[in-house]
Order: C-alpha cells, then sequence, then structure tokens
C-alpha cells in the first residue's frame, strides 16, 4: 500500500499533536499513557514504512526519516510548551508573531534530536534487515533514549515534555524507581516499535506456510510486549520496594493567587503579596509543623521591605514557638549580584538558606548573546547568580527537606546527588513554584507529574507551595493525596509523612549521573554499527 508524502506528513504532525496531549490532557489535566505509546506508535509505523515500503518499492533516504522525525518532534514540543508564549507576549510585552515565532523556534531546534535518531535508526535498521523486530525496537529505543538525554541535559538542559511523563499513573510508573524517567521514555519507544513491528507482520502476512511463521513470529513478539508492561506490576508484588517511616509533619502550604501582572507592581500586586502571605505567615496555627510560602511570595529584597516587616517574621520562628517557616524571596545586592531564594526559619537554629541552582535562560539569566532578545521584553528578574548543586537540606522535626524551586524538579539526575550519603539523604522534597507566568494552562498539570515522576523516582512525597497552582501534597508512591483548586488563594494544610531507604535510582543515579543510561544507549548503536558493517562485510564476501 502506497502511502502518500502529504499523508505521511500530515500524520507526523498529528502524532506528535498527540504526544503533547498526553502528558496532560487539556480538557482535565490528567496523563494518558496509552495515548503516549499511540502517538509513538504513529511515527514508529512510518519510520518503517520509510525503510521497508514493500515489494518493489525503493527505500526513502534517511533524510526523510529524520524529516518526519523533525515534524512529530516539532509539533510534540511546541504542543507541551506553547504557554512560553504566554510568558513572552502578555507578561514580557513581545509582539505576538515574535513570540510564536520563538516558541516554534525553540521546539523546532530541540526537535532536531529526535530528527538525528530518526535518521540513524533508518540508516541502520536498513543495513541490519526487517527480520528481527525486537532488535530493531532496541535500537529505536535506544536512539531515541540518546535524543532525550542530549534535549535534556546540552546547553542547560530543557527535558519538559518527554513521554515518560505520560506514565507516572498505570504499569510503567512501576518503573520509575529502577530506571527513572529517561529509562520509562526508552521504555515506551521500545514498546511503539514493537507494537508498529507487530502489527506490520500481520498486516503483511501472507497465505501459507510463510503467514503462518509470520504469525508466530508476530505472537513471540507481542508476548514481549505483554512481558515489559507485566514486569513492574510483577515486581511490586514480590520485590517490593523497602522505605521506612520518618514520621509525619503537619504542613501548611500558601498559595495567593496574586496574578503576575501585579505582583511586580508597588500599588498593586507587591502590596497584595505583603499583606496576605504576611498575615498568613504571622497566624500560624498552634498544630502547625511548618508554614511554606512559594517563590517570590515576597517579591521584594530584605532590605526593601516596608520597616519591620522582616524582622516581624524573623522573630515570630526563631524566638520560641514549635513552627517553621521556609519563605521564597529574592537575596542579595548590586555588588554581589542576587538570587532566587529561599529562607528557612526554625526556632533554636540560624536562619537557612537554598539559592535556586538550575535557573532559567533568558527569565533568570541571559545566555551569551541573547541579550538583544531579552532587551525587546519587560520581564523583571533578569539576571540572578546560581546556587551551588547539592545544597543541604533544611532540617526541622526529624525530616530533612530537599528544596528545589520552579521547574528544578525537572532535573531528577541533580535532586538525585543529595542521595548520595544515605544517613543524609532528603525525606521528603519540597518545590516552591510561581507558574502564574504562564497563565491558565496545561502547564499547571504538567508541572505537577513532573513532581509525581520524581516522587516515584526517590519514594519521597513532595510538598508544592505555589503562587496559583498546582499546590499539592504528592506521597511517596506519586500519588496526589490533596490539591488546592488552581487559580484560588487559600492554604492547604496536610500531614506529610516522610520517607527514608534509598531506591535503586537513587543510589545508581547519586553515584553516576545519568552516565548508566548514557553508556547503554552507546553500546546498543555501536553493537548495531558494528552489525551492520559485519552484514555487509559477509555480504561482499569480505572476512568482517
Amino acid at each position: 500500500m502506497r502511502v502518500s508524502t502529504a499523508v505521511r506528513i500530515s500524520l507526523s504532525l498529528v502524532a506528535g499533536g498527540l504526544q503533547a496531549m498526553s502528558i496532560a490532557t487539556p480538557w482535565d489535566g490528567q496523563p494518558q499513557g496509552w495515548l503516549q505509546l499511540l502517538s509513538m506508535g504513529v511515527l514508529a509505523s512510518l519510520l518503517l514504512y520509510q525503510v521497508w515500503p514493500g515489494k518493489g518499492k525503493p527505500a526513502a533516504h534517511a533524510s526523510s526519516a529524520a524529516g518526519l522525525g523533525w515534524l512529530y518532534a516539532t509539533a510534540w514540543l511546541a504542543g507541551s510548551f506553547w504557554w512560553m508564549f504566554i510568558a513572552m507576549h502578555r507578561y514580557g510585552g513581545l509582539p505576538e508573531p515574535l513570540a510564536a515565532l520563538a516558541v516554534l523556534a525553540l521546539s523546532g531546534t530541540l526537535a532536531l534530536y529526535a530528527a538525528a535518531a530518526c535518521a540513524l535508526y533508518a540508516y541502520l535498521a536498513r543495513k541490519l534487515g526487517p527480520g528481527r523486530p525486537a532488535v530493531n525496537a532496541l535500537l529505536f529505543a535506544a536512539l531515541w533514549l540518546l535524543a532525550e538525554l542530549a534535549r535534556g541535559r546540552w546547553f542547560t538542559g530543557f527535558g519538559w515534555g518527554a513521554a515518560g511523563y505520560a506514565h507516572v499513573q498505570g504499569p510503567l510508573a512501576a518503573y520509575a524507581p529502577w530506571i527513572g524517567v529517561y529509562g520509562i521514555t526508552a521504555v515506551t519507544a521500545w514498546l511503539a516499535m514493537m507494537l508498529a513491528s507487530t502489527g506490520r507482520q500481520i498486516f503483511l502476512a501472507p497465505s501459507g506456510q510463510e503467514g503462518e511463521r509470520a504469525w508466530r513470529r508476530a505472537g513471540i513478539d507481542g508476548l514481549a510486549v505483554v512481558l515489559v508492561l507485566c514486569l513492574p506490576l510483577a515486581q511490586q508484588r514480590w520485590l517490593p520496594l523497602q522505605t521506612q517511616s520518618t514520621g509525619r509533619l503537619r504542613v501548611a502550604l500558601l498559595q495567593g493567587n496574586i496574578p503576575q501582572d501585579e505582583k511586580f507592581q508597588p500599588g498593586s500586586g507587591v502590596a497584595l503579596s505583603l499583606r496576605w502571605y504576611g498575615d498568613r505567615l504571622l497566624q500560624v496555627p498552634p498544630d502547625t509543623a511548618l508554614v511554606v510560602a512559594p517563590e517570590t511570595a515576597l517579591p521584594l529584597l530584605p532590605q526593601d521591605l516596608p520597616a519591620g516587616y522582616w524582622p516581624q517574621l524573623v522573630a515570630r520562628y526563631t524566638q520560641g514557638g514549635s513552627s517553621a517557616a521556609l519563605i521564597g524571596l529574592p537575596v542579595g545586592n548590586f555588588r554581589d549580584g542576587y538570587t532566587n531564594s529561599v529562607i528557612g526559619l526554625a526556632p533554636g537554629q540560624g536562619p537557612y538558606r537554598y539559592d535556586k541552582h538550575h535557573l532559567v535562560p533568558f527569565g533568570e539569566f541571559i545566555p551569551v548573546g541573547f541579550h538583544w532578545f531579552t532587551a525587546m521584553m519587560q520581564i523583571p528578574l533578569g539576571d540572578f547568580n546560581r546556587g551551588d548543586l547539592n545544597q543541604a537540606s533544611f532540617t526541622w522535626q526529624g525530616q530533612r527537606l530537599a528544596l528545589n524551586i520552579c521547574y528544578e524538579d525537572l532535573f531528577g539526575e541533580e535532586l538525585g546527588a543529595r542521595f548520595a550519603d544515605a544517613a543524609a539523604a532528603p525525606t521528603a522534597f519540597v518545590n516552591l513554584s510561581n507558574i502564574a507566568w504562564f497563565g491558565d494552562t496545561v502547564a499547571v498539570a504538567q508541572h505537577l507529574h513532573i513532581s509525581r515522576m520524581r516522587a516515584l523516582e526517590f519514594a519521597r512525597p513532595m510538598v508544592r507551595a505555589t503562587n496559583t497552582g498546582a499546590t499539592a501534597w504528592i506521597d511517596h508512591q506519586g500519588r496526589v493525596r490533596a490539591m488546592l483548586a488552581p487559580y484560588t488563594r487559600g492554604v492547604l494544610t496536610v500531614d506529610v509523612e516522610g520517607q527514608t531507604g534509598r531506591t535503586p535510582y537513587a543510589r545508581w543515579v547519586a553515584a553516576c549521573g545519568l552516565w548508566p543510561l548514557w553508556i547503554l544507549g552507546l553500546a546498543v548503536v555501536s553493537w548495531a554499527v558494528w552489525r551492520s558493517r559485519s552484514r555487509r562485510a559477509v555480504s561482499a564476501g569480505v572476512e568482517p
């Protein structure tokens, strides 16, 4: 069956859009793992058609596979973080065409990783031949893994929208404590290619004995798919992870819902923020052990706050009492620079400070050569200093709380550095964010699922205090136990149970970072290159 170029292009774009939708659907914000597998399965089917179009039809050049992969990834990534348009246009003042072009340019640039993976797959798979679907699927998974690692780590990294986040619930979620989100992403790529290959075998199966053999091979491949889907369920049943409770902590999470276009305006948003957060921080119920105010909840430097405001807060939490506070605000001065920080206050101990390490390009630091771009926008908080990678946890009432600000929880390998010493490893995560930059969009739900994945990977609860949402408590199994309605003003009080004990993922990522995945992916690709050369040498009558 011949599939026209126009149809292949259309399918690539639609499938990419479905991949974006699978991370958090627009109608309810929930992840849809089946939709993610379907979308990637369409891409896999298109690649198979490019490599083996059928009898009497020439295979397409690897550049055609690269084009389809690029279209798929551009649609997927633009669909995942289109809301950047809101930050650049509505709050940054960038004209609509330029803001849209910037989102497309970022998506298209990051899509080059997927394009390269698809091109290499087409080139190597053609040489390996169609007889081993599982091997070809393994090659595709390895190449996709390497592409996603590069996207998530190189040039500051931006792994938002990775396929693994569609599986924070469902059978593949149980892989998270073992191989992390990148490992799950590789598994989804393998499954998608296996399903596509199996469907192709069945669809093209001839009659007679050859057809029976094709059906048997398809059946074996189908069993392999079922095994991969069921393996984590068996692990949960017979080899459960061993973590221990470190007790409960009553936490109050503040959500001020301060409009972003007013947040840094002295006559409106600043006054509202100081009044609302100040009242909640000073009027703490006696049974509350910890109060968390989100990223830049206080939008002024401590020395610029109204007279007596900051000393009153410090006195409230350090001079007697039984409550502690974590407060997001900028810190620093003109001479030493500024940081996006969290200050911790607690009785009987000096002030704690956490400085954001993984800064947002253009929002919190200006990449070299791009000052002209940021000059076109009127976004405050332009150029911060970077905090250290492995900063100490905030210790309070037997819990070690590992802080992260905004999208720092996207980088699980960086959070993993805090698990190198088992005795000092965090017992819970605390995320402080302000997603109001991106309006009332799916960004809130996407970020919630990123936090859920970190909870799964490390078997640690995550509490999230945000300006507009999602302010939530996620338990150590990645389940959302309580959440405030987004875009409302309120306080969420929860009893968080900390955990100790390290998952397999926490152990190896703390010791080696993501290098084991890099090495595994490169090893598979290297084997495929060697194997393809061996086959070519044998077919030519040359000793390989």
